[in-house]
């Protein structure tokens, strides 16, 4: 959902590496991303579990770069369907129980839109939120969504939240029949802060795999949902029901890593609501708001 920008940061979407100018990732982009996700060196797996895998990979101890990568078989869920779940974001406003808000806020082309989202982090460590340019492409069966941060000039960093820097997040989705996919996150991202080794830990060994299973129940009823909202409204599939205002590129600049406040947290220790939630497990989550 990434300290100097070219020099440190790993490969990543060439926007990004570039540094000079905001581009839409092109046709390399999609394949070097779908090549990270199917990669399996250097990547050190810490989860497996009833079809969710997650893996974590070291990074230089000096940096508070993030890398994770969830895998998920999704039987019973056709990959266009979990496609159009990522998309539609009046219904992750239902099943995203980490959501804030998020908001689409312009259309760059046909396949690429810039938009915010704010999320909330575990107690008591302080909120995060992003603005990034998002772009996406279907490839035959299977399709690819990623974003990397971008800085609009109408939504800068906010007091009440830390701006964390997105270098490279997204989702593969694979089919792997008609009515059913593999999906793939990949998230490379610079929470802006030195988090505790709990939140690291906490983050691979339980809140990746909740989420993961979070999502596949939010698409097992999204076909029943979908029918009563606006059933044939998909600007993703159908670029001429966009409503967004459109956005040129030279407004935008890549949001660099070093140029936003960098907060410590490595102290804070977890919170007793959290260590209870914890332990609550799958059973916990509340799926009646996707009716």
């Amino acid at each position: 959902m990434e300290k100097s920008a070219a020099s440190t940061e790993p490969q990543g979407p060439r926007p990004v590496l570039g540094r000079d100018s905001v581009q839409v990732p092109d046709d390399q982009d999609f394949r070097s991303f779908r090549s990270e996700c199917e990669a399996e060196a250097g990547w050190n797996l810490t989860y497996s579990k009833a079809g969710v895998s997650v893996w974590v990979q070291a990074v230089e101890m000096d940096r508070a770069l993030h890398k994770i990568k969830c895998r998920m078989e999704c039987r019973d869920v056709p990959a266009e369907t979990l496609y159009d779940v990522l998309h539609d974001i009046e219904y992750r406003k239902k099943w995203d129980s980490n959501v804030i808000e998020t908001f689409d806020i312009a259309r760059l082309t046909v396949n690429a839109d810039v938009g915010y989202y704010s999320w909330r982090c575990p107690k008591p460590l302080k909120n995060r939120d992003v603005i990034t340019l998002r772009s996406w492409l279907p490839m035959g069966t299977d399709y690819i969504i990623m974003n990397y941060s971008v800085k609009h000039p109408k939504y800068p960093p906010r007091k009440d939240l830390v701006r964390a820097v997105s270098i490279q997040t997204g989702y593969l989705i694979q089919s792997t029949g008609p009515k059913s996919c593999v999906i793939t996150y990949l998230a490379q991202v610079d929470p802006k802060g030195s988090l505790p080794k709990w939140v690291v830990n906490k983050s691979s060994q339980f809140l990746a795999p909740k989420a993961m299973k979070k999502m596949y129940k939010a698409c097992v009823k999204y076909p029943e949902w979908k029918q009563k909202h606006q059933p044939h409204f998909k600007p993703w599939l159908h670029p001429e029901q966009s409503p967004l205002p459109s956005l040129a590129l030279s407004e935008l600049s890549v949001q660099h890593a070093d140029s936003l406040e960098n907060i410590d947290e490595s102290a804070v220790a977890e919170s007793r609501e959290e260590r209870s939630s914890g332990a609550g497990g799958e059973g916990s989550d509340d799926d009646t708001s996707l009716t």
